[in-house]
């Protein structure tokens, strides 16, 4: 329902404007002074306007290793890329397998099972994670990839969120795939994939993001600069002993930091709204 009143509209406007410019201006003095030099910035007052040294700042941002960690900010970011992918794709994976059979297969205690991976929601990461850094540095898995991802791959999440999805496909649908003779992975590839593409889509996103603002766990499964994230980089960055923090360096790294979860937002933007409205198919 929509109201047509002046009076409304003026006030809906001022509000929007209002989250606008709370939300807005501190990556615009992020990007502002990522294009100034660091003798600009250490007077303490952040400039509103651009200064010339961007070009230079991104430069040697991209093109050097960054100060304290001994690696570029491409190899950070690439880093933070693999791990993203890997958590948000193993967690789908996993959730999709999980999910299925929960909705589909008939077993005993099909349903103290599904409990039982939605108590899991009571146990965040910074609750087990002294045991999960035992396990994984006893199966030599500290400072790679694999140790970075796997620990993070299931989600209680994201099996309820697919459990759900699955329970609203018809069950006539089902019964039709199995009169003409369709097995399991044929339902699943030919049926409940196209149906839940919104929606899968829009669970990679939220996993995607996860996945990549994670600090504490990359935090203590990396040591080497090698293996360090772009989230990481900034607490090293401004974390100066001997010198004034490079906070032109450390703003434009974190416009950088924040570009690729904007990326993905804006290109599966569509699927995402629908994968988060769509509650009947």
């Amino acid at each position: 329902m929509r109201y047509r009143r002046p009076g409304l509209d003026g006030l809906t406007h001022l509000l929007l404007i209002i989250g606008v410019v709370i939300f807005g201006l501190p990556l615009w003095l992020a990007l502002t002074a990522s294009t100034h030099s660091a003798a600009d910035l250490q007077n303490g007052i952040a400039p509103l306007w651009f200064g010339d040294q961007g070009l230079a700042n991104y430069w040697q941002l991209l093109s050097q290793p960054m100060p304290g960690l001994g690696v570029s900010a491409l190899r950070l970011l690439g880093n933070s890329l693999v791990m993203a992918l890997g958590i948000a794709l193993g967690k789908i994976a996993i959730s999709l397998l999980a999910a299925y059979a929960i909705v589909f297969f008939r077993f005993p205690c099909r349903t103290l099972c599904f409990w039982l991976i939605f108590v899991t929601l009571m146990l965040p990461v910074e609750v087990r994670i002294v045991p999960t850094y035992g396990v994984v540095a006893r199966f030599g898995l500290i400072d790679t990839y694999a140790g970075m991802i796997l620990p993070l791959i299931a989600s209680a999440t994201a099996t309820f969120l697919l459990r759900q999805c699955f329970l609203s496909l018809p069950s006539e649908l089902f019964e039709a795939a199995r009169l003409d003779g369709a097995g399991p992975l044929r339902f699943l590839k030919d049926f409940v994939l196209p149906l839940s593409r919104t929606n899968l889509a829009a669970l990679f996103v939220i996993m995607f993001i996860y996945s990549w603002n994670q600090y504490l766990w990359p935090l203590l499964a990396a040591n080497s600069p090698d293996h360090a994230t772009a989230v990481i980089s900034l607490k090293n960055l401004v974390q100066s002993t001997d010198t004034l923090p490079p906070w032109q360096l450390a703003t434009a790294m974190t416009l950088l930091t924040v570009l690729p979860p904007v990326v993905v937002i804006v290109a599966m933007q569509r699927f995402f709204v629908r994968g988060l409205t769509d509650a009947e198919k």
